[in-house]
């Protein structure tokens, strides 16, 4: 599903503040800490969190091959 698509997806903003929920959904996307990066496939699971916290999360789409 993911035809050769994956997302970097990195924290620009803070969730203190924000509600347990978003803050939950932020830690489940594998995120710790401000400005740091992750790449999840391009699945509407994933893609369901990032529109949750988007105000939070900036997303770039890469192919995978590519390296970090």
């Amino acid at each position: 599903m993911s035809s050769g698509k994956s997302l970097k997806i990195t924290l620009v903003k803070s969730a203190i503040g924000y509600n347990e929920r978003q803050k939950r959904t932020i830690r489940a996307l594998g995120l710790r800490k401000l400005n740091q990066s992750v790449r999840h496939d391009d699945t509407p699971a994933i893609r369901g969190m990032i529109r949750r916290v988007e105000h939070l999360v900036s997303v770039e789409e890469v192919e995978n091959d590519e390296t970090a």
